[in-house]
């Protein structure tokens, strides 16, 4: 009889496309999935793959199997939700996280996770939105925390919030007279996100003025570094006040008045819906509560 770990295992492949990848997503190796899909072809008489030197497909019987295996996953997940206790939730989920929300709530996001779901195990990658954007849609991130949506089809976000931008300078950093102008900003070095992202691409594009250039930006994927380098005066950094309010509080850096209006960063917790969501989804719902008490704590803080 077919077992459901067989039929698993065959719905991650025809998914990935990958016997290796499959093996990574299950915790598994990969000749442990190449015997798992010879036995499962043995069983059915039936070949479920075409293999060649580089890739692999769905034979026409391959594809019937994959509808019913995903109702068979679909079907587990409601259950599980239905009836199973958070301590009986196990495996590995592989998260990616973007550097803002690393800076803010994730230690307290993972502390939660945790206490809830003792049994599952968090694999984090911490990248810019666009590249986790691309690895959710492969499926190789089971969620992400990034700059959302995640406008593509069986994908499933939730709300996390907005962050404001703002031009953050050195407290000490002599500047022209405040509210700075466009013209003014062109005058200084300014640090943000790296070039894939949607600050740097909106600095570059709202700064530049055709008869004196366009704007010098430093990009950088680590925050840390970002707030270093503002903090020894190479330039003015655009990132959120909310990433340095240790900073903001002892007087290192201060926000700068400008004349450009920052877009607000959006983030959310998207994942992909092809099984229902599975932990997935829960870890999403946990994310948006912690996101949720990070956001009151700082209004509580401004207004005392």
């Amino acid at each position: 009889m077919v077992d459901f770990r067989s039929l698993e295992i065959f719905y991650w492949v025809s998914q990935l496309e990958s016997f290796s990848k499959a093996a990574e997503r299950l915790n598994t190796t990969q000749p442990a999935v190449s015997q798992r899909i010879a036995a499962l072809e043995t069983e059915l008489r039936t070949r479920l793959f075409e293999r060649s030197s580089r890739s692999i497909s769905l034979t026409e019987k391959g594809r019937v199997l994959v509808d019913y295996a995903e109702r068979f996953l679909r079907l587990r997940a409601a259950m599980l939700e239905a009836v199973a206790t958070p301590e009986a939730m196990r495996g590995v989920v592989r998260l990616g996280v973007s550097e803002t929300i690393v800076q803010t709530w994730l230690a307290r996001f993972i502390e939660r996770a945790h206490a809830v779901y003792p049994n599952v195990l968090i694999d984090i990658t911490v990248d810019v939105s666009p590249v986790m954007r691309d690895a959710l849609v492969k499926r190789e991130l089971d969620i992400a925390f990034l700059l959302g949506p995640v406008n593509e089809p069986n994908m499933h976000n939730l709300d996390l919030g907005s962050y404001a931008l703002a031009f953050v300078a050195a407290s000490d950093l002599s500047l022209a007279a405040e509210p700075l102008s466009r013209r003014d900003l062109l005058k200084y070095p300014l640090i943000t996100y790296p070039k894939s992202t949607y600050p740097y691409t909106f600095l570059r594009e709202i700064l530049s003025i055709p008869e004196i250039g366009s704007p010098r930006l430093f990009s950088n994927s680590s925050l840390s570094t970002i707030i270093r380098m503002t903090e020894d005066h190479i330039g003015l950094s655009v990132i959120p006040p909310d990433v340095i309010r240790t900073e903001l509080a002892a007087g290192k850096l201060r926000v700068v008045e400008t004349e450009v209006t920052l877009p607000d960063l959006a983030f959310t917790a998207s994942y992909p819906m092809a099984l229902g969501g599975g932990i997935a989804g829960p870890l999403a719902a946990l994310a948006a509560e912690v996101a949720r008490e990070d956001r009151a704590g700082e209004m509580a803080n401004k207004r005392a």
